[in-house]
Protein backbone atom coordinates (compact mmCIF):
# COMPACT_ATOMS: atom_id res chain seq x y z
CA UNK A 1 0.00 0.00 0.00
CA UNK A 2 1.28 3.58 -0.77
CA UNK A 3 -1.04 6.02 -0.58
CA UNK A 4 -2.52 5.09 2.76
CA UNK A 5 0.93 6.49 4.12
CA UNK A 6 0.05 10.36 3.47
CA UNK A 7 -3.53 9.38 5.06
CA UNK A 8 -2.51 11.92 7.68
CA UNK A 9 -1.66 14.79 5.20
CA UNK A 10 -5.26 14.21 3.80
CA UNK A 11 -6.58 14.42 7.48
CA UNK A 12 -5.24 18.06 7.56
CA UNK A 13 -7.28 18.79 3.95
CA UNK A 14 -10.12 17.48 5.51
CA UNK A 15 -11.15 20.47 8.22
CA UNK A 16 -13.42 22.18 5.73
CA UNK A 17 -15.16 19.37 4.09
CA UNK A 18 -15.66 17.59 7.86
CA UNK A 19 -17.41 21.28 8.77
CA UNK A 20 -19.71 21.73 5.94
CA UNK A 21 -20.53 17.85 6.49
CA UNK A 22 -21.26 18.67 9.99
CA UNK A 23 -23.52 21.91 9.14
CA UNK A 24 -25.35 20.20 7.18
CA UNK A 25 -26.12 18.19 9.94
CA UNK A 26 -24.98 15.10 8.69
CA UNK A 27 -24.14 11.89 10.27
CA UNK A 28 -20.33 9.58 9.40
CA UNK A 29 -23.17 6.85 8.44
CA UNK A 30 -25.32 9.60 6.00
CA UNK A 31 -21.81 10.28 4.40
CA UNK A 32 -21.12 6.57 3.98
CA UNK A 33 -24.19 6.57 2.56
CA UNK A 34 -23.77 9.31 0.23
CA UNK A 35 -20.48 8.14 -0.67
CA UNK A 36 -22.04 4.67 -2.03
CA UNK A 37 -24.39 6.10 -3.93
CA UNK A 38 -21.70 8.61 -6.19
CA UNK A 39 -19.58 5.43 -6.24
CA UNK A 40 -22.56 3.24 -8.28
CA UNK A 41 -23.40 6.59 -10.56
CA UNK A 42 -19.69 5.82 -10.88
CA UNK A 43 -19.89 2.39 -12.24
CA UNK A 44 -22.86 2.65 -14.00
CA UNK A 45 -20.99 5.61 -15.97
CA UNK A 46 -17.82 3.02 -16.23
CA UNK A 47 -20.50 0.81 -18.32
CA UNK A 48 -21.56 3.42 -20.82
CA UNK A 49 -18.37 3.09 -22.27
CA UNK A 50 -18.06 6.68 -23.74
CA UNK A 51 -15.50 9.54 -23.28
CA UNK A 52 -17.61 11.81 -21.35
CA UNK A 53 -18.87 9.14 -19.17
CA UNK A 54 -15.16 7.52 -18.63
CA UNK A 55 -14.49 11.12 -17.45
CA UNK A 56 -17.57 11.52 -15.24
CA UNK A 57 -16.81 7.68 -13.52
CA UNK A 58 -13.70 8.99 -12.57
CA UNK A 59 -14.82 11.86 -11.43
CA UNK A 60 -17.47 9.98 -9.10
CA UNK A 61 -14.70 7.57 -8.25
CA UNK A 62 -12.19 10.11 -6.76
CA UNK A 63 -14.75 11.53 -4.64
CA UNK A 64 -15.90 8.52 -3.19
CA UNK A 65 -12.48 8.11 -2.33
CA UNK A 66 -12.42 11.26 -0.27
CA UNK A 67 -15.85 11.32 1.07
CA UNK A 68 -14.92 7.55 2.50
CA UNK A 69 -11.82 9.78 4.78
CA UNK A 70 -14.32 12.84 5.52
CA UNK A 71 -16.83 10.17 7.75
CA UNK A 72 -14.44 8.79 9.25
CA UNK A 73 -13.13 12.03 10.14
CA UNK A 74 -16.41 13.28 11.03
CA UNK A 75 -16.67 10.26 13.51
CA UNK A 76 -13.58 11.68 15.12
CA UNK A 77 -14.60 15.19 15.13
CA UNK A 78 -18.39 14.32 16.52
CA UNK A 79 -17.07 11.40 18.69
CA UNK A 80 -19.58 9.25 17.35
CA UNK A 81 -17.12 6.37 16.38
CA UNK A 82 -19.08 3.02 16.46
CA UNK A 83 -18.64 -0.68 15.45
CA UNK A 84 -22.11 -0.29 13.96
CA UNK A 85 -20.60 2.60 11.49
CA UNK A 86 -17.28 0.58 10.71
CA UNK A 87 -19.13 -2.34 9.67
CA UNK A 88 -21.43 0.25 7.65
CA UNK A 89 -18.82 1.84 5.84
CA UNK A 90 -17.00 -1.90 5.39
CA UNK A 91 -19.80 -3.38 3.77
CA UNK A 92 -20.37 -0.21 2.01
CA UNK A 93 -17.02 -0.07 0.80
CA UNK A 94 -17.02 -3.87 -0.69
CA UNK A 95 -20.53 -3.00 -2.31
CA UNK A 96 -18.92 -0.36 -4.08
CA UNK A 97 -15.55 -1.84 -5.20
CA UNK A 98 -18.11 -4.66 -6.95
CA UNK A 99 -20.13 -1.69 -8.60
CA UNK A 100 -16.73 0.00 -10.33
CA UNK A 101 -14.95 -3.26 -11.32
CA UNK A 102 -18.70 -4.16 -12.60
CA UNK A 103 -18.91 -0.96 -14.70
CA UNK A 104 -16.00 -1.45 -15.95
CA UNK A 105 -15.71 -4.90 -16.97
CA UNK A 106 -19.14 -4.19 -18.70
CA UNK A 107 -17.86 -1.12 -20.58
CA UNK A 108 -15.18 -2.96 -22.60
CA UNK A 109 -16.92 -6.10 -22.75
CA UNK A 110 -14.51 -8.62 -20.55
CA UNK A 111 -16.70 -10.27 -18.15
CA UNK A 112 -13.75 -13.38 -17.55
CA UNK A 113 -11.34 -10.92 -16.47
CA UNK A 114 -13.46 -8.52 -14.32
CA UNK A 115 -14.79 -11.96 -12.24
CA UNK A 116 -11.25 -12.46 -11.77
CA UNK A 117 -10.46 -8.68 -10.82
CA UNK A 118 -13.88 -8.59 -8.33
CA UNK A 119 -12.89 -11.73 -6.84
CA UNK A 120 -9.23 -10.60 -6.39
CA UNK A 121 -10.31 -7.63 -4.46
CA UNK A 122 -12.80 -9.16 -2.33
CA UNK A 123 -10.69 -12.06 -1.15
CA UNK A 124 -8.13 -9.34 0.01
CA UNK A 125 -10.39 -7.44 1.85
CA UNK A 126 -11.56 -10.88 3.28
CA UNK A 127 -8.24 -12.21 4.35
CA UNK A 128 -7.95 -9.09 6.55
CA UNK A 129 -10.96 -9.40 8.50
CA UNK A 130 -10.44 -12.99 8.93
CA UNK A 131 -7.63 -12.92 9.92
CA UNK A 132 -8.76 -10.35 12.46
CA UNK A 133 -11.52 -12.31 13.47
CA UNK A 134 -9.06 -15.28 14.59
CA UNK A 135 -7.44 -12.92 16.68
CA UNK A 136 -3.97 -12.12 14.78
CA UNK A 137 -5.37 -8.57 14.29
CA UNK A 138 -6.44 -6.76 11.75
CA UNK A 139 -4.48 -7.27 8.56
CA UNK A 140 -3.73 -4.63 5.70
CA UNK A 141 -0.38 -5.75 3.86
CA UNK A 142 -0.27 -6.14 0.87
CA UNK A 143 0.59 -3.99 -2.92
CA UNK A 144 -2.67 -2.29 -3.25
CA UNK A 145 -4.62 -1.00 -0.73
CA UNK A 146 -8.39 0.47 -1.26
CA UNK A 147 -6.97 3.90 -1.32
CA UNK A 148 -4.08 2.98 -4.21
CA UNK A 149 -6.93 0.97 -6.08
CA UNK A 150 -9.71 3.85 -6.15
CA UNK A 151 -7.01 6.21 -7.28
CA UNK A 152 -6.04 3.88 -9.69
CA UNK A 153 -9.25 3.50 -11.13
CA UNK A 154 -10.15 7.22 -11.11
CA UNK A 155 -6.89 7.34 -13.57
CA UNK A 156 -7.93 4.85 -15.65
CA UNK A 157 -11.41 6.63 -15.89
CA UNK A 158 -9.52 9.81 -17.28
CA UNK A 159 -7.11 7.64 -19.73
CA UNK A 160 -10.04 6.01 -20.62
CA UNK A 161 -12.02 9.41 -21.94
CA UNK A 162 -9.07 10.54 -23.40
CA UNK A 163 -7.69 6.93 -25.39
CA UNK A 164 -10.00 4.23 -24.96
CA UNK A 165 -8.54 2.11 -28.12
CA UNK A 166 -6.46 -0.96 -27.33
CA UNK A 167 -2.60 0.04 -26.27
CA UNK A 168 -1.12 -3.38 -25.50
CA UNK A 169 -1.71 -6.94 -27.08
CA UNK A 170 -5.34 -5.36 -28.09
CA UNK A 171 -6.06 -4.32 -24.63
CA UNK A 172 -7.19 -1.32 -23.61
CA UNK A 173 -6.02 0.54 -20.56
CA UNK A 174 -9.32 -0.70 -18.60
CA UNK A 175 -8.38 -3.94 -19.63
CA UNK A 176 -4.75 -3.87 -18.00
CA UNK A 177 -6.19 -2.21 -15.08
CA UNK A 178 -8.57 -5.19 -14.55
CA UNK A 179 -6.12 -7.71 -14.76
CA UNK A 180 -3.54 -5.61 -12.65
CA UNK A 181 -6.54 -6.21 -10.08
CA UNK A 182 -7.18 -10.06 -10.48
CA UNK A 183 -3.20 -10.59 -10.43
CA UNK A 184 -2.44 -8.40 -7.50
CA UNK A 185 -5.24 -8.82 -5.67
CA UNK A 186 -4.91 -13.07 -5.58
CA UNK A 187 -1.38 -12.75 -4.86
CA UNK A 188 -2.29 -10.46 -1.97
CA UNK A 189 -4.86 -12.59 -0.59
CA UNK A 190 -2.23 -15.76 -0.94
CA UNK A 191 0.28 -13.18 0.97
CA UNK A 192 -1.85 -12.52 3.98
CA UNK A 193 -2.82 -16.14 4.35
CA UNK A 194 0.53 -17.10 4.51
CA UNK A 195 1.72 -14.63 6.82
CA UNK A 196 -1.42 -15.28 9.00
CA UNK A 197 -0.58 -18.63 9.12
CA UNK A 198 2.77 -18.31 10.38
CA UNK A 199 1.82 -16.36 13.37
CA UNK A 200 -0.97 -19.10 14.38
Amino acid sequence: MTLDRYRSVADRLLGPWVTAAAKLGLSPDQVSVVAFGITVAGGGAFAVGTAAFYAAGAACVLLNGWLDLVDAALARRLDVASDGGDLLDHVLDRYADIAIIAGFTAGVDAYALGFLAVTGVLMTSYMGTQIQAVGIGREYGGLLGRADRLALMGVVGLVAAVYPAPIVAGYSVVDLLLALFAAVGHLTAVQRFLGAWRDL
